[in-house]
C-alpha cells in the first residue's frame, strides 16, 4: 500500500473545502469580471518583442488555406498540410513570429510543466533535443521557429496582423478574409487556431487604471523595468517592492526569481495551486538519439494512458503527472473499465493530501 493510502484523511472536510474554493471562482459576470486590454488599458497589450515601426503594403491574393494563429495548433496544421502536398498556405498572427503562447510568455522562470518529450511536437521531424525534462520557454519557442522553417511556413506568413472579418462568398466559393493591415485574402479553406490564451486578461479591480508604478502582464514582460532575462538576473528590482496577482502556473514560475531580486515581494492569491515535486533533469542525449522511428507518438500515447489511470506497460515518463491518480486502473484488451466517480475523487484526494504532507 502506498504512503498516500495510509493517510488519515477527513474526506468530507476536504470536499467542503473544495466546494468553498469552487464557489470563489464561479461568478455571475463570467468573463465580465476581467478588464479587457482596450482603450485606457491598451498599453498592457503592447508587444514588447516586436518592431513598433513595422509596416508593409496590404496583401490582396487568393490562397488554398489560411490559418489564423501561429502557435502549436497553426504550426501543426500547416506542417500536416505540407506533408499532404498543400503548397499555398497563409498564416496570420498578431505576434511578430510563430510560437503562440511561447512567443508571448517570456517571463523569468518560464518552462513547460509537462515532460518536454511529450509536450513539444514534431521533435522527430526537426531533430531538436530539449536540454531538460521540462524545457525552458526559449527552447520551446525555438522549436516553433524550426517547425516554421522546416515546413516553409514563413514564406507566406503575415505577422503583426490581426484578422478582422471572415465572410463567406457564395459567388466566389471562398472565404474573404480582411485584416487590420488592409489585407484581403480569398481562401478556399480557413483553419482557426487562435488557442485558449490569445487574449490576456487584467483583473477588474478598482484603481488599476490609476496605479502610477510600473505595471505589466506576465505575457508582456517588461525587462526594461526588471532587467535580466528569462533566466533571472533581475537587477532592476533591487530595492523595489513588487506585487504579483495570481498563483497559477505562471505565478508559481515567476515568483522565485522575483523573490530573489526584489527587496519585498507580495503575492496576492485567491485560489491555491497544487505544486508537486518537479524532478527536472537534463535530457540523456545518447538515449534520445538511439530512439527508433515513431518513438514520440508512442510516448505521447503512453503518457495519455497513464495520466488517465490506465496501466500501459512501462511508465515511459514516470513523473508526478503519471502517478497523479495513484494505482492505475485495470485494463483488459485495451478497453478501460468503468471507473466509479467516487473512487476517482478518492484517488485525487489521496494524491493531493500526500502532496500537502510531503
Amino acid at each position: 500500500m502506498s504512503d498516500s493510502n495510509r493517510l488519515d484523511i477527513d474526506f468530507d472536510a476536504l470536499n467542503r473545502k473544495y466546494e468553498q474554493e469552487r464557489a470563489k471562482r464561479l461568478k455571475a459576470e463570467g468573463l465580465g469580471q476581467y478588464q479587457e486590454m482596450k482603450g485606457a488599458f491598451a498599453r498592457f497589450a503592447r508587444d514588447p518583442f516586436a518592431d513598433p515601426d513595422f509596416s508593409r503594403e496590404p496583401v490582396s491574393r487568393e490562397a488554398d488555406v489560411l490559418i489564423v494563429g501561429g502557435g502549436f495548433g497553426g504550426l501543426l496544421s500547416g506542417a500536416q498540410l505540407r506533408k499532404l502536398g498543400v503548397k499555398d498556405i497563409v498564416t496570420v498572427d498578431k505576434a511578430a513570429d510563430f510560437g503562440g503562447t511561447w512567443y508571448w510568455n517570456r517571463y523569468p522562470g518560464v518552462r513547460c510543466d509537462v515532460d518536454a518529450l511529450v509536450y513539444m511536437p514534431l521533435l522527430e521531424e526537426t531533430s531538436y533535443v530539449p536540454s531538460d525534462k521540462y524545457a525552458k520557454g526559449a527552447e520551446i519557442f525555438e522549436q516553433c521557429r524550426l517547425i516554421g522553417e522546416q515546413f516553409d511556413l514563413y514564406r507566406d506568413a503575415l505577422f503583426q496582423t490581426g484578422v478582422e472579418s471572415l465572410v463567406w462568398s457564395g459567388d466566389r466559393q471562398r472565404w474573404i478574409v480582411r485584416t487590420d493591415r488592409g489585407d484581403e485574402i480569398a481562401a478556399r479553406f480557413v483553419v482557426s487556431s487562435i488557442g485558449h490564451y490569445s487574449s490576456p486578461k487584467l483583473p477588474g479591480i478598482p484603481g488599476i487604471e490609476s496605479f502610477e508604478g510600473a505595471c505589466f502582464h506576465t505575457s508582456r514582460w517588461d525587462y526594461g523595468v526588471t532587467g535580466g532575462d528569462a533566466d533571472g538576473n533581475l537587477t532592476g528590482l533591487k530595492g523595489k517592492t513588487v506585487g504579483v496577482i495570481g498563483t497559477g502556473s505562471t505565478g508559481i514560475q515567476c515568483v522565485p526569481p522575483l523573490a530573489e531580486w526584489a527587496e519585498q515581494l507580495y503575492v496576492f492569491q485567491r485560489t491555491p495551486c497544487s505544486v508537486d515535486v518537479r524532478g527536472n533533469r537534463p535530457t540523456d542525449v545518447a538515449w534520445y538519439r538511439s530512439q527508433p522511428a515513431g518513438w514520440w507518438q508512442k510516448r505521447v500515447e503512453n503518457f495519455t494512458n497513464w495520466t488517465s489511470g490506465i496501466q500501459d506497460g512501462e511508465d515511459m515518463v514516470s513523473d508526478s503527472w503519471t502517478n497523479l491518480l495513484g494505482e492505475p486502473s485495470a485494463v483488459a484488451g485495451g478497453v478501460v473499465e468503468q471507473v466509479d466517480p467516487q473512487e476517482m475523487l478518492r484517488a485525487e484526494l489521496l494524491k493531493m493530501e500526500s502532496v500537502r504532507q510531503r
